[in-house]
């Protein structure tokens, strides 16, 4: 049997009897804080598509300095993770770590196929400044599914590395969706402190939130419906986890406060100012590569960004596209190129 297939092998991973219990007594979060806005950062890149350091600094800095903003998030599919080595990705999450060191916390995704390069690539971003883990379902669950017992031993794997844990919730018609039981037993974990919920089914979405508040009400939860943002964040959540935060976290933190303060007015205006943005971005549809490329447009034209380069195979968007994308950042009153 591979090694990345120990995950299958019976009580892998699983925990002793009455080791949670020890574990609640002793777990403390690293992360005080999970309640407001997190944006994923995108990833600069130079010409000959590096890792372009400085420009990641610079919008590391710039997003710690806007308001609302609680920490911010490393290697997520906004930050083109797909195309990153594990030693750039542990490099991503040292440079935006060293750069918001003693302001605010960073979380760094985990993508990874099985137990061993999970728990290594976990222990990278903790030895590059990470607070906290993003835990990504893996592949191949996509393709084969996955069983009850293979998340909470995947989850109880990463936790011995100390960090605390995000459970990343993929949408519901992907075979690697959590069920409401699943999601249930992984606010009881002691070591995993929020969920970041994208559904894209409604029904699912607020059973879910349920489910969670009733296994455990401290446990935060955080939509990641970048492209309906209002009607994802009325549903009693503590605030958002997207990466449209990288490009426009000032209207995503405003819309926010508007829903805690239950000014549905003033929610549906700021929506109105977004909504044109999600449509260039996203194209009416879920984030995707090429929309992660028309979102580092727009983040160009927006003064954001000083390239909007991306990584092949990913493609940049067409001019027709460049088009939408002006006008929407222009009738948002954010056009600065």
């Amino acid at each position: 049997m591979s090694a990345d297939n120990l995950h299958l092998l019976p009580g892998a991973g699983r925990r002793a009897p009455g080791l949670t219990e020890q574990l609640e007594e002793t777990c403390v979060p690293m992360i005080s804080n999970y309640k407001g806005i997190i944006p994923a950062i995108a990833c600069p890149f130079t010409p000959d598509h590096k890792i372009d350091e400085p420009a990641l600094r610079r919008h590391a800095a710039w997003l710690g300095s806007q308001p609302g903003i609680v920490a911010v998030m490393t290697n997520g599919h906004t930050g083109e993770v797909f195309s990153l080595l594990p030693r750039e990705r542990a490099e991503v999450t040292r440079i935006v770590a060293s750069e918001l060191e003693g302001r605010i916390p960073v979380i760094s995704s985990v993508v990874c196929e099985g137990l061993l390069d999970a728990k290594e690539q976990a222990q990278m971003a903790c030895d590059a400044g990470a607070k906290g883990l993003d835990v990504m379902p893996p592949h191949h669950w996509l393709r084969f599914g996955l069983r009850h017992d293979h998340v909470m031993q995947y989850f109880d794997n990463l936790s011995t590395v100390g960090l605390d844990l995000v459970a990343h919730v993929y949408p519901a018609w992907t075979r690697a969706s959590y069920s409401t039981a699943v999601m249930a037993d992984l606010a009881r974990l002691p070591y995993l402190q929020a969920f970041k919920v994208g559904q894209r089914d409604m029904n699912k979405y607020a059973a879910d939130i349920l489910a969670i508040r009733d296994a455990d009400p401290t446990k935060a939860i955080l939509t990641c419906h970048d492209e309906y943002l209002l009607a994802s964040m009325v549903q009693g959540v503590d605030g958002a986890l997207v990466g449209f935060a990288t490009f426009i976290p000032g209207l995503i933190n405003d819309l926010w406060e508007a829903v805690k303060a239950g000014d549905l007015k003033r929610a549906m205006q700021v929506q109105a100012l977004i909504t044109p943005l999600k449509d260039a971005v996203y194209g009416g549809g879920e984030p995707t590569g090429e929309a992660h490329a028309r979102m580092k447009m727009g983040m160009y034209l927006a003064g954001v960004l000083d390239a909007p380069t991306v990584r092949p195979p990913t493609e940049a968007p067409d001019e027709q596209e460049i088009a939408r994308l002006r006008a929407a950042v222009a009738n948002a009153g954010l056009l600065k190129r």
